[in-house]
């Protein structure tokens, strides 16, 4: 029997990003989260004494050099390679445009293959084969790259590919999943997809998700994967590894009656949600939904209620809050068409679709932005239809806002 750690997509020194990152406590935590994960998964190697760690490429994130970066890699390669422990590692499409990659001399175990492929004899007739990135755009399948499986032996294949495509990715090495489980391999070490998924079991296609979320958009377990390889059958288990966890949650408070009840039942919810992490810590969203009586006070007060709601995430000693976001309707029993708040109401949402002040919103959106440096500017504004969509979006929930200051004040 041999164990072997298969993980991927670890993106050293890739920034964690959330608006709960304001909060200095929390900074201290994710500094180097993406190192500690890292450093989890090669302490599971070494507990597990493992006979390899499969590395499915994105080891690094992007072109940013780092003399530290490296420092800390060779470190913890040296202590793979002073309990035995061999490495395998293909580039994937960061670490194709990442200068480190192309400098560092690390310790003799680690095996980094190359674009053309190859394959290594693992011992006790286990083969493991890896094709590597040449460039950081690789728009073909990488599949015909590799040679024939190993007779009579467990065969093992790296890749990194967005297989047929998945959301949130760019298409890189795509191919089908039938190409994979029709080539004779019996496991796919596979990376790229930041999400955890099982594709087949026969044989096994397996992309580990990344060690360690950035953002809110990468939220559930983040985790490597454990093999054994025992009479030529391999079975699989997750190893959770991350330092921070991201949930993102939606809460219903269509039923609640009062604020005293609303602050109970989001404090249970903060305590459940903490209660289930498998991170040292969470970053949170909490989104509420519903039509609760007292929409608009909730509405009028949403800045209050951000804040009770951040100071009952840090009193769970887990769980930090990235943004309180409020999907209410009012309840229907409510609805006044009458009263000059509602006439007022009325007149601001016709407003949002009037195409003078759609034009003055968008001009002064653009002003503000002008003054923004550029690397800022662009990540706000990702395309074209960025500044008009931004403008459209402040100018209903300015609206909105109003609205609730002025119906939530009427009793």
């Amino acid at each position: 029997m041999i164990k072997i750690l298969h993980t991927a997509d670890i993106h050293l020194d890739s920034p964690l990003k959330s608006l709960a990152l304001r909060d200095e406590s929390l900074r201290d935590v994710v500094a180097a989260a993406t190192r500690t994960a890292f450093g989890r998964i090669v302490d599971c190697a070494l507990s597990e004494q493992v006979t390899a760690l499969l590395i499915a490429g994105d080891l690094f994130d992007g072109k940013e050099r780092s003399a530290r970066t490296a420092a800390f890699l060779t470190a913890q390669m040296e202590r793979l390679q002073s309990a035995g422990i061999r490495v395998f590692y293909i580039k994937g499409n960061h670490d194709a445009e990442n200068p480190i990659t192309g400098a560092l001399d690390l310790p003799g175990n680690v095996h980094v293959f190359d674009a053309r492929g190859g394959k290594v004899d693992l011992g006790c007739d286990v083969w493991v084969h890896g094709v590597s990135f040449s460039d950081k755009h690789a728009p073909d399948s990488l599949v015909p790259r590799f040679g024939a499986p190993v007779p009579d032996a467990v065969n093992i294949a790296m890749l990194h590919t967005s297989l047929a495509g998945a959301a949130g990715h760019d298409p890189y090495a795509p191919c089908a999943l039938s190409d994979l489980t029709g080539a004779g391999f019996d496991y796919w070490a596979l990376g790229h997809v930041h999400q955890r998924c099982v594709h087949a079991e026969h044989p096994w296609v397996v992309m580990p998700g990344m060690p360690q979320g950035r953002d809110i958009g990468e939220t559930g377990e983040k985790s490597a994967s454990l093999l054994t390889v025992e009479d030529g059958t391999i079975t699989v288990e997750p190893v959770a590894s991350a330092v921070v966890a991201f949930v993102s949650d939606q809460l219903s408070i269509s039923h609640v009656i009062d604020d005293d009840s609303l602050r109970a039942l989001l404090r249970d919810r903060l305590r459940t949600i903490a209660a289930g992490l498998t991170a040292d810590a969470g970053v949170v969203r909490l989104t509420l939904t519903g039509a609760p009586l007292r929409h608009w006070h909730i509405m009028r007060d949403r800045d209050v209620w951000t804040e009770l709601v951040r100071t009952m995430a840090r009193d769970t000693g887990a769980l930090w809050l990235d943004r309180l976001v409020l999907q209410l309707d009012a309840p229907v029993d409510s609805a006044d068409t009458t009263s000059a708040t509602a006439e007022l109401a009325q007149i601001m949402t016709t407003l949002c679709d009037d195409a003078a002040t759609i034009a003055a919103a968008r001009a002064q959106v653009q002003d503000t932005l002008s003054d923004m440096p550029p690397s800022l500017r662009a990540r706000l504004l990702p395309d074209d239809d960025a500044p008009a969509l931004l403008a459209d979006r402040l100018a209903r929930q300015g609206a909105l806002r109003v609205t609730a200051l002025m119906k939530g004040s009427e009793s």
